[in-house]
């Protein structure tokens, strides 16, 4: 079997792999191992994200389209929401990814499946499998694990096991014809229990029609629930069109609690791995890749000077950036969840007293103090709640 040796193995060849990859020194040596046959395709995400953010890395203007206006809806309620104070925008996923991947230095192999992996004395052998070739190993001394929600490493390693709770979305693309998408639409109810939908314009014209559910809240097949969708008359009412001649992109990630632990000695977790999405709506390529990016500084200061040390500083930044944002996240998200019909009409209703900007904060999981802090006295109270059976005031 042929072995291959490098100073680092990355498993995943998405927004946080190709990052950490990226910003390796030229000294490093990398293997970047990827289980699709192409970078960025199939689509696994529905793109959108934020213009502040993306200027910020340096993700250039033609990768995405401006989105300044969005309704909301639910069974009985429906806002508009002016988004000019922090546009949000829809990127070109695979273009995007695609860019990432020029000239990382590193060594990339698609269509190649991370099998296992054994420690060894300084440091690690994993075995792959590529289409084509067969199976064959690769020895290293720092093994990054980015394959998203099957944490294929952590669970080889028995460090950490693939996550119960899941986001799983499901999204038809879908040419927009004499109907062009101006404004995001995102819809909330009995139409998509346990989660939300979406409708968003992309750079080259086209419509993204998406659901994402929680699992396992909600247990229905992705197809099917679309199909009940798009049979009950809210298209109509949002003025979309039915979806004809489009392809399916879907994917999943992590629902669960933010977890402290990225660095496990040589072995570090990075992007949907690390449960890097956002718990409000599971938006995350803009921290993948910033994390990604820092990670592989990181990574390349601790082979220079032979020191791990600058990567527990990569883990306590991760953690003092998101640690206490997503925490309140997680409990929105988890109430959301649980969310009956009526619940959702008053939810807009509560959104539609807020300032665009705050609503924004909110859907990008930034909470200021005052409301960590209610949140915080409400979970509390539901806890007494449930455990002595009685209302406390």
């Amino acid at each position: 079997m042929r072995v291959e040796q490098t100073d680092i193995l990355i498993v995943g060849g998405g927004p946080a792999g190709l990052s950490v990859a990226g910003r390796l020194g030229d000294q490093v040596s990398a293997i970047v191992v990827h289980q699709d046959k192409e970078i960025g395709w199939p689509v696994r995400t529905s793109g959108g994200t934020f213009r502040r953010d993306m200027e910020a890395l340096g993700v250039p203007s033609e990768f995405y389209v401006q989105v300044d206006d969005a309704d909301i809806y639910s069974d009985n309620r429906h806002m508009e929401l002016d988004l000019r104070s922090d546009p949000v925008v829809v990127l070109d996923v695979t273009k995007l990814y695609r860019w990432l991947a020029e000239g990382i230095g590193a060594e990339l192999y698609c269509a190649t499946k991370f099998l296992t992996v054994e420690r060894e004395a300084d440091g690690f052998l994993s075995t792959v499998r590529t289409v084509g070739e067969g199976e064959w190993q690769i020895r290293s001394r720092y093994v990054v694990d980015a394959s998203g929600w099957h944490m294929a490493v952590l669970d080889a390693l028995g460090l950490k096991t693939k996550p119960e709770r899941k986001g799983v979305g499901i999204e038809y693309e879908f040419p927009a014809r004499n109907q062009p998408l101006t404004r995001a639409k995102l819809f909330f109810g009995s139409c998509i229990p346990s989660g939300y939908g979406w409708a968003l314009p992309t750079p080259d014209g086209s419509i993204r029609l998406g659901l994402g559910q929680i699992r396992p809240v909600n247990t229905e097949n992705p197809k099917d629930l679309m199909d009940r969708f798009l049979a009950s008359g809210a298209l109509e009412r949002m003025g979309l069109p039915q979806p004809e001649d489009y392809h399916v992109n879907s994917g999943t990630l992590p629902s669960e609690p933010f977890e402290n632990d990225l660095v496990f000695g040589r072995v570090i977790r990075v992007g949907d791995t690390a449960n890097l999405a956002t718990p409000t709506l599971g938006e995350g390529i803009r921290l993948c890749i910033k994390h990604g990016r820092a990670l592989g500084e990181a990574l390349s200061a601790a082979l220079r000077s032979g020191s791990d040390t600058g990567l527990k500083h990569w883990e306590k930044s991760v953690r003092r950036e998101l640690a206490l944002k997503y925490r309140v996240g997680f409990w929105v998200n988890q109430g959301a969840a649980e969310y009956s019909p009526d619940q959702w009409d008053a939810s807009v209703d509560r959104m539609t007293k807020l300032p665009p900007d705050e609503l924004l904060q909110f859907f990008k999981n930034e909470f200021p103090p005052k409301v960590i802090v209610r949140r915080a006295w409400l979970v509390l109270k539901r806890r007494v709640q449930r455990k002595f059976g009685r209302s406390t005031s």
